[in-house]
Protein backbone atom coordinates (compact mmCIF):
# COMPACT_ATOMS: atom_id res chain seq x y z
CA UNK A 1 0.00 0.00 0.00
CA UNK A 2 2.87 2.37 0.81
CA UNK A 3 4.45 1.68 -2.58
CA UNK A 4 1.14 2.43 -4.31
CA UNK A 5 0.78 5.68 -2.38
CA UNK A 6 4.33 6.77 -3.23
CA UNK A 7 3.86 5.96 -6.92
CA UNK A 8 0.57 7.87 -6.98
CA UNK A 9 2.17 10.86 -5.24
CA UNK A 10 4.98 10.96 -7.80
CA UNK A 11 2.59 10.58 -10.75
CA UNK A 12 0.14 13.18 -9.46
CA UNK A 13 2.95 15.63 -8.65
CA UNK A 14 4.25 15.36 -12.20
CA UNK A 15 0.73 15.77 -13.57
CA UNK A 16 0.08 18.88 -11.48
CA UNK A 17 3.43 20.32 -12.61
CA UNK A 18 2.57 19.81 -16.27
CA UNK A 19 -0.94 21.18 -15.83
CA UNK A 20 0.36 24.28 -14.04
CA UNK A 21 2.06 25.44 -17.23
CA UNK A 22 -1.09 25.06 -19.30
CA UNK A 23 -4.16 24.42 -17.10
CA UNK A 24 -7.25 22.99 -18.81
CA UNK A 25 -10.07 25.36 -19.63
CA UNK A 26 -13.58 24.32 -18.58
CA UNK A 27 -16.80 26.05 -19.61
CA UNK A 28 -19.90 25.27 -17.55
CA UNK A 29 -23.21 26.05 -19.28
CA UNK A 30 -26.09 26.35 -16.82
CA UNK A 31 -29.76 27.06 -17.35
CA UNK A 32 -32.66 24.99 -16.05
CA UNK A 33 -35.96 26.03 -14.54
CA UNK A 34 -36.05 23.35 -11.86
CA UNK A 35 -32.81 22.20 -10.26
CA UNK A 36 -30.79 25.34 -9.46
CA UNK A 37 -27.87 24.51 -11.74
CA UNK A 38 -27.00 28.21 -11.48
CA UNK A 39 -26.00 27.48 -7.87
CA UNK A 40 -24.55 23.96 -7.99
CA UNK A 41 -22.29 24.32 -11.01
CA UNK A 42 -20.47 27.48 -9.79
CA UNK A 43 -19.86 25.62 -6.52
CA UNK A 44 -18.12 22.79 -8.39
CA UNK A 45 -16.28 25.27 -10.60
CA UNK A 46 -14.80 27.04 -7.55
CA UNK A 47 -13.47 23.76 -6.16
CA UNK A 48 -11.84 22.89 -9.49
CA UNK A 49 -10.24 26.32 -9.70
CA UNK A 50 -9.00 26.26 -6.11
CA UNK A 51 -7.78 22.66 -5.88
CA UNK A 52 -6.46 22.11 -9.41
CA UNK A 53 -5.76 25.57 -10.79
CA UNK A 54 -8.02 25.07 -13.82
CA UNK A 55 -9.30 27.98 -15.87
CA UNK A 56 -13.06 27.85 -15.33
CA UNK A 57 -15.96 29.97 -16.53
CA UNK A 58 -19.70 29.63 -16.00
CA UNK A 59 -22.42 30.65 -18.42
CA UNK A 60 -25.96 31.47 -17.28
CA UNK A 61 -29.41 32.22 -18.62
CA UNK A 62 -29.99 35.94 -18.05
CA UNK A 63 -32.95 38.31 -18.22
CA UNK A 64 -32.89 41.60 -20.13
CA UNK A 65 -31.30 43.33 -17.13
CA UNK A 66 -28.42 40.88 -16.92
CA UNK A 67 -29.75 39.08 -13.85
CA UNK A 68 -29.75 35.29 -13.63
CA UNK A 69 -33.14 33.96 -14.68
CA UNK A 70 -33.45 30.19 -15.30
CA UNK A 71 -36.74 30.84 -17.09
CA UNK A 72 -34.99 32.87 -19.81
CA UNK A 73 -34.69 29.84 -22.08
CA UNK A 74 -33.34 31.74 -25.10
CA UNK A 75 -30.38 33.14 -23.15
CA UNK A 76 -27.15 31.18 -22.81
CA UNK A 77 -23.96 33.09 -22.09
CA UNK A 78 -20.24 32.28 -22.45
CA UNK A 79 -20.71 29.87 -25.35
CA UNK A 80 -18.13 31.81 -27.35
CA UNK A 81 -15.51 30.64 -24.83
CA UNK A 82 -15.98 27.07 -26.01
CA UNK A 83 -13.63 27.88 -28.89
CA UNK A 84 -10.66 27.58 -26.53
CA UNK A 85 -12.19 25.14 -24.03
CA UNK A 86 -10.89 21.67 -23.18
CA UNK A 87 -14.19 20.57 -21.60
CA UNK A 88 -17.83 21.58 -21.86
CA UNK A 89 -20.04 20.84 -18.84
CA UNK A 90 -23.80 20.95 -19.42
CA UNK A 91 -26.55 21.36 -16.87
CA UNK A 92 -29.33 22.62 -19.12
CA UNK A 93 -33.06 22.08 -19.55
CA UNK A 94 -35.21 23.05 -22.54
CA UNK A 95 -32.87 25.82 -23.74
CA UNK A 96 -33.50 27.56 -27.05
CA UNK A 97 -30.28 29.49 -27.68
CA UNK A 98 -29.94 31.72 -30.71
CA UNK A 99 -28.17 30.36 -33.77
CA UNK A 100 -24.82 31.96 -32.99
CA UNK A 101 -24.74 30.54 -29.45
CA UNK A 102 -25.77 27.09 -30.57
CA UNK A 103 -23.22 27.09 -33.38
CA UNK A 104 -20.53 27.57 -30.73
CA UNK A 105 -21.76 24.39 -29.04
CA UNK A 106 -21.88 22.45 -32.29
CA UNK A 107 -18.41 23.66 -33.28
CA UNK A 108 -17.09 22.51 -29.93
CA UNK A 109 -18.57 19.04 -30.45
CA UNK A 110 -17.14 18.83 -33.96
CA UNK A 111 -13.70 19.56 -32.53
CA UNK A 112 -13.82 16.13 -30.88
CA UNK A 113 -13.56 17.31 -27.27
CA UNK A 114 -15.10 15.79 -24.11
CA UNK A 115 -18.49 16.53 -22.56
CA UNK A 116 -19.96 16.22 -19.07
CA UNK A 117 -23.73 16.24 -18.55
CA UNK A 118 -25.92 16.52 -15.46
CA UNK A 119 -29.54 15.40 -15.01
CA UNK A 120 -31.80 17.47 -17.30
CA UNK A 121 -29.12 17.65 -19.97
CA UNK A 122 -30.90 14.60 -21.40
CA UNK A 123 -33.33 17.28 -22.58
CA UNK A 124 -30.93 20.21 -22.71
CA UNK A 125 -32.50 21.78 -25.80
CA UNK A 126 -36.04 22.24 -27.07
CA UNK A 127 -36.31 24.12 -30.32
CA UNK A 128 -39.36 24.83 -32.46
CA UNK A 129 -40.46 21.82 -34.47
CA UNK A 130 -39.55 23.53 -37.73
CA UNK A 131 -36.07 24.52 -36.49
CA UNK A 132 -32.99 23.17 -38.28
CA UNK A 133 -31.89 21.96 -34.84
CA UNK A 134 -35.06 20.07 -33.94
CA UNK A 135 -33.20 16.73 -33.88
CA UNK A 136 -31.72 17.94 -30.60
CA UNK A 137 -35.24 18.13 -29.18
CA UNK A 138 -38.35 20.13 -29.96
CA UNK A 139 -41.66 21.18 -28.45
CA UNK A 140 -44.34 19.08 -30.10
CA UNK A 141 -47.27 20.62 -28.20
CA UNK A 142 -47.03 24.40 -27.63
CA UNK A 143 -50.02 24.25 -25.25
CA UNK A 144 -48.18 21.92 -22.82
CA UNK A 145 -45.23 23.45 -20.97
CA UNK A 146 -43.47 20.10 -20.47
CA UNK A 147 -43.94 18.76 -24.00
CA UNK A 148 -40.85 17.30 -25.63
CA UNK A 149 -40.14 15.21 -28.71
CA UNK A 150 -37.18 14.23 -30.82
CA UNK A 151 -33.87 14.50 -29.02
CA UNK A 152 -32.09 11.72 -30.90
CA UNK A 153 -28.91 13.76 -31.28
CA UNK A 154 -28.90 14.43 -27.55
CA UNK A 155 -29.28 10.70 -26.96
CA UNK A 156 -26.40 10.01 -29.33
CA UNK A 157 -24.22 12.50 -27.45
CA UNK A 158 -25.05 11.76 -23.81
CA UNK A 159 -26.59 8.30 -24.04
CA UNK A 160 -30.25 9.04 -23.46
CA UNK A 161 -32.93 11.67 -24.04
CA UNK A 162 -35.84 12.48 -21.77
CA UNK A 163 -38.27 9.58 -21.23
CA UNK A 164 -39.84 9.71 -17.73
CA UNK A 165 -39.05 9.44 -14.01
CA UNK A 166 -40.40 7.66 -10.96
CA UNK A 167 -42.01 10.76 -9.48
CA UNK A 168 -40.99 13.27 -6.83
CA UNK A 169 -42.42 13.09 -3.34
CA UNK A 170 -41.80 15.54 -0.48
CA UNK A 171 -39.31 17.29 -2.76
CA UNK A 172 -36.13 18.13 -0.86
CA UNK A 173 -37.43 16.81 2.46
CA UNK A 174 -36.37 13.21 1.99
CA UNK A 175 -34.06 11.18 -0.22
CA UNK A 176 -35.69 9.31 -3.09
CA UNK A 177 -32.95 7.22 -4.72
CA UNK A 178 -30.51 4.75 -3.21
CA UNK A 179 -27.22 4.96 -5.14
CA UNK A 180 -24.78 2.04 -5.31
CA UNK A 181 -21.62 1.27 -7.28
CA UNK A 182 -21.97 -0.98 -10.31
CA UNK A 183 -19.97 -4.12 -9.53
CA UNK A 184 -18.42 -4.20 -13.00
CA UNK A 185 -16.94 -0.71 -12.55
CA UNK A 186 -15.45 -0.89 -9.06
CA UNK A 187 -11.94 -0.09 -10.32
CA UNK A 188 -12.94 2.91 -12.40
CA UNK A 189 -11.05 6.06 -11.35
CA UNK A 190 -14.27 8.07 -11.14
CA UNK A 191 -15.35 5.79 -8.28
CA UNK A 192 -12.25 6.16 -6.10
CA UNK A 193 -13.22 6.87 -2.51
CA UNK A 194 -16.91 6.49 -3.28
CA UNK A 195 -19.46 4.71 -1.08
CA UNK A 196 -23.19 4.16 -1.43
CA UNK A 197 -25.37 7.17 -0.63
CA UNK A 198 -28.96 8.31 -0.94
CA UNK A 199 -29.84 11.13 -3.31
CA UNK A 200 -32.67 13.65 -3.27
CA UNK A 201 -33.05 13.21 -7.04
CA UNK A 202 -36.00 11.09 -8.05
CA UNK A 203 -34.95 8.32 -10.38
CA UNK A 204 -34.86 8.97 -14.12
CA UNK A 205 -35.75 6.09 -16.42
CA UNK A 206 -33.03 5.57 -19.03
CA UNK A 207 -32.66 1.80 -19.51
CA UNK A 208 -34.89 -1.27 -19.57
CA UNK A 209 -38.43 -2.02 -20.66
CA UNK A 210 -37.34 -1.64 -24.27
CA UNK A 211 -35.10 1.40 -23.77
CA UNK A 212 -31.31 1.33 -24.06
CA UNK A 213 -28.54 3.87 -23.54
CA UNK A 214 -26.95 4.75 -26.87
CA UNK A 215 -23.36 4.14 -27.81
CA UNK A 216 -20.79 2.34 -25.70
CA UNK A 217 -21.79 3.05 -22.09
CA UNK A 218 -19.95 1.78 -19.06
CA UNK A 219 -22.32 1.97 -16.12
CA UNK A 220 -20.82 3.41 -12.95
CA UNK A 221 -23.65 3.91 -10.47
CA UNK A 222 -27.07 2.33 -10.17
CA UNK A 223 -30.07 3.87 -8.50
CA UNK A 224 -33.09 2.25 -6.89
CA UNK A 225 -36.20 4.34 -6.42
CA UNK A 226 -37.21 4.57 -2.76
CA UNK A 227 -40.72 5.71 -3.69
CA UNK A 228 -42.07 5.16 -7.19
CA UNK A 229 -45.23 6.23 -8.96
CA UNK A 230 -44.42 3.58 -11.57
CA UNK A 231 -44.61 0.95 -8.85
CA UNK A 232 -47.90 2.42 -7.61
CA UNK A 233 -49.29 2.11 -11.14
CA UNK A 234 -48.01 -1.42 -11.75
CA UNK A 235 -45.62 -0.27 -14.49
CA UNK A 236 -42.31 -1.74 -13.29
CA UNK A 237 -42.08 -4.13 -16.24
CA UNK A 238 -41.92 -1.08 -18.47
CA UNK A 239 -40.01 1.19 -16.07
CA UNK A 240 -37.82 -0.89 -13.72
CA UNK A 241 -37.42 0.35 -10.16
CA UNK A 242 -33.63 0.22 -10.57
CA UNK A 243 -31.77 2.08 -13.31
CA UNK A 244 -28.30 3.40 -14.09
CA UNK A 245 -27.77 6.90 -12.73
CA UNK A 246 -24.26 7.46 -14.11
CA UNK A 247 -22.13 6.17 -16.96
CA UNK A 248 -19.26 6.98 -19.24
CA UNK A 249 -19.30 6.67 -23.02
CA UNK A 250 -17.77 8.30 -26.07
CA UNK A 251 -19.25 10.69 -28.60
CA UNK A 252 -18.25 11.07 -32.22
CA UNK A 253 -20.02 14.27 -33.22
CA UNK A 254 -16.62 15.43 -34.43
CA UNK A 255 -13.81 13.70 -36.25
CA UNK A 256 -12.67 11.55 -33.35
CA UNK A 257 -14.11 9.81 -30.32
CA UNK A 258 -14.23 11.93 -27.18
CA UNK A 259 -15.00 11.09 -23.58
CA UNK A 260 -18.46 11.65 -22.10
CA UNK A 261 -19.44 11.48 -18.44
CA UNK A 262 -23.16 11.62 -17.72
CA UNK A 263 -25.22 11.42 -14.54
CA UNK A 264 -28.98 11.77 -14.11
CA UNK A 265 -28.46 12.93 -10.51
CA UNK A 266 -28.47 16.65 -9.85
CA UNK A 267 -31.07 17.82 -7.33
CA UNK A 268 -29.60 20.94 -5.67
CA UNK A 269 -29.52 19.15 -2.32
CA UNK A 270 -27.60 16.20 -3.83
CA UNK A 271 -24.58 18.48 -3.99
CA UNK A 272 -24.70 18.99 -0.23
CA UNK A 273 -23.63 15.34 0.02
CA UNK A 274 -19.81 14.93 -0.04
CA UNK A 275 -20.07 11.67 -2.00
CA UNK A 276 -22.02 13.44 -4.74
CA UNK A 277 -19.50 16.28 -4.93
CA UNK A 278 -16.62 13.80 -5.09
CA UNK A 279 -18.31 11.79 -7.80
CA UNK A 280 -19.07 14.89 -9.88
CA UNK A 281 -15.56 16.30 -9.54
CA UNK A 282 -13.94 12.98 -10.41
CA UNK A 283 -16.20 12.60 -13.42
CA UNK A 284 -14.99 15.99 -14.64
CA UNK A 285 -11.35 15.05 -14.05
CA UNK A 286 -11.81 11.78 -15.93
CA UNK A 287 -13.48 13.53 -18.86
CA UNK A 288 -10.42 15.80 -19.06
CA UNK A 289 -8.17 12.70 -19.10
CA UNK A 290 -6.80 13.89 -15.75
CA UNK A 291 -7.65 10.77 -13.76
CA UNK A 292 -4.05 10.73 -12.50
CA UNK A 293 -5.14 13.61 -10.25
CA UNK A 294 -7.68 11.41 -8.45
CA UNK A 295 -6.12 9.91 -5.29
CA UNK A 296 -6.90 6.31 -4.28
CA UNK A 297 -9.28 7.61 -1.59
CA UNK A 298 -10.86 10.23 -3.82
CA UNK A 299 -10.51 14.00 -4.17
CA UNK A 300 -11.31 16.49 -1.46
CA UNK A 301 -14.85 17.82 -1.30
CA UNK A 302 -14.54 20.92 0.89
CA UNK A 303 -16.74 23.68 -0.48
CA UNK A 304 -15.09 26.99 -1.38
CA UNK A 305 -17.34 29.48 0.37
CA UNK A 306 -20.97 28.67 1.16
CA UNK A 307 -23.39 26.41 -0.66
CA UNK A 308 -26.97 26.97 0.48
CA UNK A 309 -29.07 26.46 -2.65
CA UNK A 310 -32.77 27.00 -2.95
CA UNK A 311 -34.83 23.83 -3.21
CA UNK A 312 -35.85 22.57 -6.63
CA UNK A 313 -39.05 23.80 -8.19
CA UNK A 314 -40.45 25.77 -11.10
CA UNK A 315 -41.51 29.36 -11.55
CA UNK A 316 -40.07 31.80 -9.01
CA UNK A 317 -38.26 29.29 -6.78
CA UNK A 318 -34.81 30.55 -7.80
CA UNK A 319 -32.96 33.39 -6.04
CA UNK A 320 -33.97 36.68 -7.66
CA UNK A 321 -31.75 39.57 -8.62
CA UNK A 322 -28.42 37.72 -8.69
CA UNK A 323 -25.80 38.67 -11.25
CA UNK A 324 -23.25 36.15 -12.58
CA UNK A 325 -20.52 37.73 -10.42
CA UNK A 326 -22.60 37.06 -7.32
CA UNK A 327 -22.21 33.32 -7.86
CA UNK A 328 -18.91 33.02 -9.72
CA UNK A 329 -16.29 35.73 -9.94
Amino acid sequence: MLRVSILFFVASTLAVSMLASDPPRIVFLTGDEEYRSEESMPMLAKILRRDFGFHVSVGFSLDENGSIDPNAATSLTRTEELKDADLMVLFLRFRRPDQASFRHILDYLKSGKPVVGFRTSTHAFRFAKESQYSDWGYQDDPTFIHSFAGGNLTRELLGQKWITHHGHFSDGYKTLTSVTIDSAAEDHPILRGLERFEAYSWLYHVEGGGDTIAGDPQFLLNGKSLQSNKEDRGQLNRYPISNPVAWTKTHSHGFSYARVFMTTLGHPYDFKIPMMRRFALQGILWALSCEELIPPNGVGTEIDGVYKPNNSGFGDKYKKGLKPDDLFE
